[in-house]
C-alpha cells in the first residue's frame, strides 16, 4: 500500500512578502506547515538579506514554478558608495575604499549605460556553478573563482531618492538572472567609485506585486483564528496565474481524459501555433502541453 502523503492536497499560488533575515527555503517550510499543504515550492530565490515578493507554490502549482522563475522582476535597492565588499552587500568584508561620492546628475547620466542587454559578472558569493561547485562555496573557503560575464536584460532603471551623499536608492525592472549586487558594484565603478548594496527589496515577480502581497504576521494570524483554514485558502491565487503569458487552449472532456493519460490530442482549434500551451477544460487546469501546430502533447499533467 502506498504511503499516504501528509497534509492537504491544496493547490494555488501565495504572493508572500518575505521578511528580512529569512531564507527562501525556510519561508517555504513555514508556509507549507501553516497551510498544511502536501507540497510547496518557491519561484526565484530571495536572499535572507533581501525582503519582498517571493511567490510560493502549493500543491500542483509547483509544476508551474519554472514559468515564474523566467518572469520579469522588479527591485528597489540602496547603493552605498565608498566601500566595496567581497559579497557586494553589507555583510561582506571591505576589500576596497574610495572617497568619490558622485552627485545625482552623474548618477542619472550613468543609468542609460545599464539599460538594455548588458554583460554582467556574477558576484563571487553567488549560486553559479563552475566545475560542479557553487561559487559561494569557493568564496567562503577564501579563494577567488573566475566567473564569466553573462548577458542579462535590464528593462528600466531609475533614481528613486538620494538620502545623503553616500547613498542612492534605485528601482530596477529586469529579466531572469540579473544580479542586483553586481549591478550596484558595476554602477559604482562606472562612476569612478566603489560600492555595495545596503538594502534590497523585490517589488514584483511576474503578475505578483506589493499591492496584494501578504506578510508572515498576517498569514499566521489568519491561520491561528481560522481552524478550518478557509481564511488562509482565500489568500491563494489560481494555479493558472503563473501561466498568463502562454496561450490557453480549451478542450472538451474527452480530449481532457486522453491528455491526462499521456496521449497526444488534435484539438479543433483554429490557428493553433507551435509552442507551449496551457490546456484547460471548462476552466479546470488539465496540463501544460507542447504544440507542433497540429497535435498537443502533455508535458506536465495536473492531478486536480
Amino acid at each position: 500500500m502506498a504511503k499516504r502523503k501528509k497534509g492537504r492536497a491544496i493547490t494555488g499560488w501565495l504572493n508572500f512578502d518575505k521578511p528580512y533575515g529569512m531564507g527562501s527555503t525556510t519561508a517555504v517550510g513555514k508556509l507549507r506547515r501553516l497551510f498544511d499543504a502536501q507540497k510547496a515550492g518557491h519561484a526565484g530565490t530571495l536572499d535572507p538579506l533581501a525582503d519582498g515578493i517571493l511567490p510560493i507554490a502549493l500543491g500542483e502549482a509547483t509544476k508551474t514554478v519554472s514559468f515564474l522563475q523566467d518572469a520579469a522582476k522588479s527591485y528597489r535597492f540602496t547603493l552605498g558608495f565608498g566601500q566595496a565588499t567581497n559579497t557586494d552587500d553589507k555583510e561582506g568584508e571591505v576589500i576596497a575604499t574610495s572617497d568619490v561620492r558622485p552627485d545625482a546628475a552623474a548618477i542619472e547620466a550613468a543609468l542609460p549605460h545599464f539599460t538594455g542587454t548588458v554583460m554582467q559578472v556574477p558576484p563571487q558569493f553567488s549560486a553559479i556553478r563552475k566545475g560542479g561547485v557553487r561559487a559561494y562555496a569557493v568564496a567562503r573557503a577564501g579563494e577567488k573563482i573566475d566567473l564569466a560575464a553573462r548577458a542579462v536584460r535590464i528593462d528600466a532603471i531609475a533614481l528613486v531618492e538620494r538620502p545623503d551623499a553616500g547613498h542612492v536608492t534605485l528601482s530596477v525592472d529586469c529579466g531572469k538572472g540579473t544580479y542586483i549586487r553586481a549591478l550596484a558594484r558595476d554602477l559604482a565603478a562606472h562612476l569612478g567609485s566603489v560600492g555595495h548594496v545596503t538594502a534590497l527589496r523585490r517589488t514584483r515577480v511576474g503578475p505578483f506585486d506589493e499591492k496584494t502581497a501578504l506578510g508572515l504576521d498576517k498569514l499566521t494570524s489568519l491561520g491561528h483564528y481560522a481552524l478550518d483554514l478557509a481564511a488562509l485558502d482565500a489568500c491563494l491565487s489560481p494555479l493558472k496565474t503563473a501561466l498568463d503569458d502562454i496561450p490557453a487552449l480549451a478542450i472538451d472532456a474527452d480530449a481532457a481524459s486522453r491528455i491526462m493519460q499521456g496521449q497526444a490530442i488534435s484539438p479543433p482549434a483554429a490557428g493553433l501555433v507551435a509552442g507551449t500551451v496551457y490546456v484547460h477544460c471548462q476552466d479546470r487546469p488539465i496540463a501544460i502541453g507542447q504544440s507542433d501546430g497540429l497535435f498537443v502533447r502533455p508535458l506536465r499533467v495536473f492531478n486536480l
